[in-house]
């Protein structure tokens, strides 16, 4: 009877001792500044920036991560504006812009997505190709704050996340460092040629090819005074102009978006923390629990007094695998309270105006929507501007 009863009270102490246990862990982020260009550079060497809204990830999703497809969707926006102000602020590159669509002819094309987001670590996948097609940069990043970059007793106002903006940004000036002065000239052109081809292909096709490597090269150039490459930079320079009033848009988004979006960051923050450690928890219970009401219906078989103590110890058990079910409902309602906060962070581009010679055009939709009606524009500006030649 006496070793029944140790052996229960030991199987108990074991269960409760698994329940009790903790973990602590520790977060180091190191925060990389903002490298920035010293030397002027030649307006003929400046770089044309877009950064593509970001891919959300809704169709790559780590296991047991939990996902909102309404967050995912205005981070997608949200990180490319900021990728696109830490490239400004690095001061070596022509004009960045978040651009709706890889059709917007530009230098240096950067494409971003999201693998994971949850308040206490993003990671991104990160590619950028210049306008030949040539590979800069393929590359995952990823970061991991502590509480600390939520302490609302903290001055600065740094995006908790901005170290890992500022190591791409870095990388890409590296890039750029290491390009000759040549090749930023000729990406330039390759550039204006790209988007003279694509509304005169019979009279431009000819200047650009592509070699093995699927990269484009130039093979001659226009005429100096060509006047059909006149009137196509004119156009490009009102793409331009439209490209530069959706970057407003962005920009009032983000702006919009910003303090809603930090507040579930940090309440984010707080329930991956809270869930991860109610898992442990009832992970551990619901273990304890199954182990003590193994031994006590083990010790019931037995003789009277360890039946007592086998009942005792089942009794137990089920207590343990009730409380890791209610820790279960507990992590729950926080991924609830999660998909409630989301619902505030889908945006909206109001419909823009367009005063022609001729006529106005309303344009309507999201970014993405309104650009391709906007092509559609340009090449009619295109073939009334061919006709007056």
């Amino acid at each position: 009877m006496g070793r029944s009863l140790t052996t229960i009270a030991t199987l108990l102490f074991t269960a409760l001792l698994v329940t009790g246990c903790g973990s602590t862990t520790v977060k180091s982020t190191a925060f990389e500044p903002l490298a920035q260009e010293t030397a002027l550079i030649p307006e003929s060497r400046l770089l044309d920036v877009g950064v593509l809204t970001f891919d959300p990830g809704l169709d790559d999703v780590e296991e047991g991560q939990s996902l909102f497809p309404e967050v995912r969707n205005a981070e997608s926006r949200y990180f490319a504006d900021q990728l696109v102000e830490t490239l400004q602020r690095s001061g070596a590159w022509g004009p960045v812009r978040v651009i709706p669509s890889g059709d917007t002819v530009v230098d240096l094309y950067v494409r971003g997505k999201i693998l994971h987001s949850d308040g206490e670590r993003l990671a991104l996948a990160i590619e950028a190709r210049d306008t030949s097609g040539r590979l800069w940069l393929d590359k995952d990043y990823e970061e991991v704050v502590s509480s600390y970059a939520y302490d609302g007793r903290r001055k600065s106002e740094r995006d908790p996340f901005q170290g890992l903006f500022n190591r791409i940004a870095n990388e890409l000036l590296k890039k750029q460092h290491n390009l000759p002065p040549e090749r930023a000239e000729e990406l330039r052109l390759i550039s204006e040629l790209r988007f003279a081809r694509r509304f005169a292909p019979d009279a431009y096709s000819g200047y650009l090819r592509e070699n093995r490597k699927g990269e484009l090269e130039i093979l001659r150039l226009p005429a100096e005074n060509d006047p059909l490459l006149a009137r196509i930079e004119r156009i490009r320079r009102r793409d331009y102009l439209f490209i530069d009033t959706l970057q407003e848009h962005y920009n009032a988004f983000s702006r919009r978006m910003d303090k809603p979006y930090q507040t579930w960051r940090a309440s984010s923050y707080e329930d991956v923390i809270a869930a991860r450690e109610l898992q442990r928890q009832s992970k551990a219970r619901l273990i304890g629990g199954i182990a003590a009401v193994a031994a006590g219906i083990a010790a019931a078989t037995g003789d009277g007094s360890s039946q007592v103590g086998g009942m005792m110890a089942a009794g137990a058990g089920g207590m343990l695998i009730k409380s890791a079910l209610a820790k279960k409902q507990e992590a729950q309602m926080h991924i609830e309270a999660l998909a409630e906060l989301g619902q505030s962070l889908e945006a909206e581009i109001e419909p823009q105006v367009i005063e022609l010679e001729d006529r106005t055009i309303t344009l309507t939709g999201n970014a993405e929507a309104q650009y391709e009606q906007w092509k559609d524009i340009l090449q009619q500006m295109y073939e009334t501007e061919r006709g007056d030649i």
